[in-house]
This record gives structure tokens, sequence and C-alpha cells, in this order.
């Protein structure tokens, strides 16, 4: 299991992971930031790019904000750089 810190951007026109800037992992999401959207495509976005089933994405704080702190079961930081190098 893993906490990684998320700078999530909604209302862009994809959804990337655009890098890690002092920790903090800055993604941009298509969806808005309205009822829930934009952390729904954001778990949807994980589980995709990096091979984890969805009910394994915890958002454990930030709701309601661009900063988040997200935890995912079955990830290891190795798994998690192999992942960062597919933005690349």
């Amino acid at each position: 299991m893993i906490k990684i810190s998320i700078k999530v951007q909604p209302n862009s026109n994809r959804n990337e992971v655009v890098g890690v800037v002092n920790g903090v992992w800055k993604i941009k999401i298509a969806a808005p930031p309205d009822k829930g959207k934009a952390n729904k495509e954001l778990v949807d976005f994980l589980s995709e790019w990096l091979d984890i089933k969805k009910d394994r994405i915890n958002i454990l704080r930030g709701q309601t904000s661009h900063n988040k702190i997200v935890e995912i079961e079955g990830l290891s930081a190795e798994t998690l750089s192999a992942g960062m190098l597919k933005t690349r």
C-alpha cells in the first residue's frame, strides 16, 4: 500500500500525468469539479494508468480540494515509478 499526494487540475483537455514536483503528483483531469465527477475520473484514470482495480484506490483527503491524498492498495513504490515512466 502506498499513499501519494496529488494536485488535480480539473476541466483539462485530457487526462494525463504532468509530473511530480516536490513529491506531489500533478494530474490533469478532463472532468469538471462538479458533484464528484473529477474525483471519479481521477480514480478511473489512476486505475487504468497503473493497472489497478478501482476499489483499491481511495481518496483519503481532499474530496473537495485540488490537493488530495490518495491511498492505493497493492501498489509498491517500484510499480509507481514504472507508471511514472509511461508519462515520458
